[in-house]
């Protein structure tokens, strides 16, 4: 089990982002979380198998089809094993 921080930047608030992110996420089985923050970026924790993690960071570089990803960083974290995926406002 892994987990990793994901920041996102370009145009992914208001095009589904998170949405589609826990639709993801829970398709692979990957625990965390996603949330909006102010500067027009996403945040959010992944956690699970590491084949599965890496399948979300995967598809987070493409994103839904209105969005306009721009780079995603990823970072090494710690994850209290909460089960599903939650959309935090």
């Amino acid at each position: 089990m892994i987990a990793r921080h994901v920041h996102v930047t370009g145009r992914v608030q208001g095009v589904w982002f998170r949405a589609w992110t826990r639709e993801q996420a829970l398709a692979k089985g990957v625990s965390g979380w996603v949330r909006n923050l102010p500067d027009g970026s996403v945040e959010g924790v992944l956690a699970g198998p590491e084949e599965a993690v890496q399948a979300v960071i995967a598809v987070l570089h493409d994103g839904p089809p209105a969005a306009k990803v721009a780079d995603v960083r990823v970072t090494q974290t710690t994850f209290a094993d909460e089960p599903g995926f939650h959309i935090v406002d």
